[in-house]
């Protein structure tokens, strides 16, 4: 078992960065509980710890009781619960916000001397899109019920599971050409989920300031056009990036909403957010509310993680290179 004995419930930790933050909190040799929604499918993560560290149990922030259940006896709670878009009665309302206050409420009631809570550069009350808006009332939601809540707002995320880089090597394997959104200047500053998970591993023991909001960017500040020139590269393959203007964008968007999300390739909420760019602040930066400040001093570059994962995206298969 886990040598301290304390006990830490992650909220959706089979998640991409869920999954993270349990290993690293095993590493330091707490006791885990990751709260999910499916615990019959979140199997894996056991072996991230020594038998009977991890355990999975049933939670859905829509329901009360269970994150009360989930939240019993935890030393330290993590919320990595997240939608880039909604379905069904998963609305951003009831996740972004009512979850996100329903686990401080009962992470507070249960006596747990510390909470992270993880957010996304970009939120702001007064954003167009309503990700960021909801995302932004999740956060005044989570300080209103657990003052010294942890707040980090990440960039966006890469690593193995990702649903950017992956996405755009997908694209690229079968069409002829990649859009470039807006003419491909938004400029975005990739994070590795490894960083962000092992950062909020840390915020939850010990680092960082309570009640602060942290902004969790990579080494790199990149454009849509650079990230799209990576992937090609990583992924050995040419394609002709086309620059395609916002409003035409938002003409498939819309024409596309009937669709799951699954198979629709962007929203209108989501060209929104693309229209602005995700990168940290100035002020943090000047405030030392970053990475470094939270125990990752040299956070992983985007050369250095992705063009593994990206192998096998390319022509020839993932093992080509190995071949005599």
């Amino acid at each position: 078992m886990a040598r301290n004995g304390k006990l830490a419930t992650v909220f959706g930790g089979s998640g991409f960065i869920g999954r993270q933050i349990v290993w690293f909190l095993a590493r330091r040799d707490y006791r885990v509980r990751a709260a999910v929604r499916r615990p019959d499918l979140a199997g894996y993560l056991q072996p991230m710890g020594v038998v009977g560290q991890i355990h999975a149990v049933q939670a859905n922030l829509r329901f009360a009781n269970s994150v009360v259940r989930a939240v019993e006896a935890a030393e330290t709670v993590i919320n990595a619960v997240g939608i880039l878009a909604p379905e069904g009665a998963q609305t951003f309302e009831a996740v972004h916000i009512e979850g996100a206050r329903q686990v401080a409420k009962a992470a507070r009631e249960a006596g747990a001397k510390r909470l992270v809570h993880i957010s996304a550069i970009g939120a702001d009350s007064k954003s167009p899109s309503k990700y960021a808006r909801t995302k932004a009332a999740g956060e005044a939601a989570v300080l209103d019920e657990f003052p010294s809540a942890i707040i980090l707002r990440p960039s966006i995320v890469f690593g193995p599971e990702d649903d950017f880089f992956n996405r755009f090597a997908a694209l690229a394997r079968v069409s002829p050409v990649l859009p470039l959104i807006g003419g491909g200047k938004t400029k975005f500053q990739p994070v590795f989920a490894g960083d962000v998970g092992e950062a909020a591993a840390n915020a939850a023991i010990d680092a960082g300031v309570p009640g602060t909001v942290y902004e969790i960017g990579g080494p790199e500040i990149v454009t849509f056009r650079d990230i799209l020139e990576a992937t090609l590269r990583y992924a050995d393959r040419r394609r002709l990036l086309l620059p395609v203007p916002f409003w035409l964008m938002q003409i498939q968007a819309i024409l596309s909403s009937p669709l799951p999300n699954s198979m629709r390739p962007i929203t209108v909420d989501q060209l929104r957010l693309l229209k602005l760019d995700n990168v940290v602040s100035d002020a943090a930066k000047r405030e030392g509310r970053t990475l470094a400040a939270l125990g990752i001093p040299q956070p992983a570059a985007i050369d250095a993680i992705v063009p593994e994962y990206l192998e096998r995206f390319k022509p020839k298969g993932q093992y080509a290179s190995y071949r005599i």
